[in-house]
This record gives C-alpha cells, structure tokens and sequence, in this order.
C-alpha cells in the first residue's frame, strides 16, 4: 500500500505531531520535505542507506534519540513510547521505525531537534 504524499500528511504526519503537542505546518512540511528526499534517492542509495521506515532513520540515530534527548524530556518520551506497539518495542524498538508510522514520524520530529541544520540540507 502506497500514500501519497498529502495522505501522509493528512493521516499520520498532522495527527501525530498534534499528538505531540507539536503541530503547525511548517513542522509538518519538513517531515514532508524529509520523506520526499528519501523517497527520490537513486536505488543504490538507497541499497547502502542502514536506515529503517520511509524517514530513512538509522538504529544509531534511533538510539541517540532515547539517550540524548528523550531521556531528558520525560513527558515527550513517555507520549513517542505510548505510539510504539507494546510486545514489538520490546522485543526489538528498531523495527518500530520501519513498521509503525505514527512511531516513526515522532521519531522523526525528534531527530530534527536534534540535528535541524543537517536535515534540512539533506532536503534542500
């Protein structure tokens, strides 16, 4: 199953960031910006790319999330831990970024806290 680009908006992007207490459209458009570049990589970039779910977020960014930022920020990693599937995150919290949207996006966000200047000129 395909989205389109405004079905990704509409129904994960927008209702997860409003979710997180983070919506406006302009935090919707880079995430927007964000799968949209991933989207168009040629296929061998995307062959060598490690990461995982249409964000393209690897397990060592995953990773740093949860212990440099969401371990400070308790109410925002208790509302992304609440997005995960309870046996699956468990069992392998990586995978999340591949099979959960709402989880990735949120995931996402917090990535462009974290490094806003190195995503935004991979998009650019």
């Amino acid at each position: 199953m395909d989205l389109t680009t405004q079905e990704l908006r509409e129904q994960i992007i927008h209702p997860t960031l409003e979710y997180l207490d983070k919506s406006g459209l302009g935090a919707e458009n880079v995430l927007v910006a964000i799968v949209t570049q991933k989207q168009s990589l040629t296929s061998v970039q995307q062959q060598n790319s490690k990461g995982l779910g249409p964000f393209d977020i690897d397990s060592n960014t995953h990773q740093t999330v949860w212990d440099k930022y969401l371990a400070f920020h308790p109410e925002l990693a208790s509302r992304i831990r609440g997005l995960a599937s309870q046996r699956a995150f468990l069992e392998d919290p990586h995978s999340e970024l591949a099979t959960n949207l709402c989880y990735a996006t949120a995931i996402a966000w917090v990535v462009y806290i974290l490094r806003p200047q190195e995503i935004v000129s991979s998009v650019a």
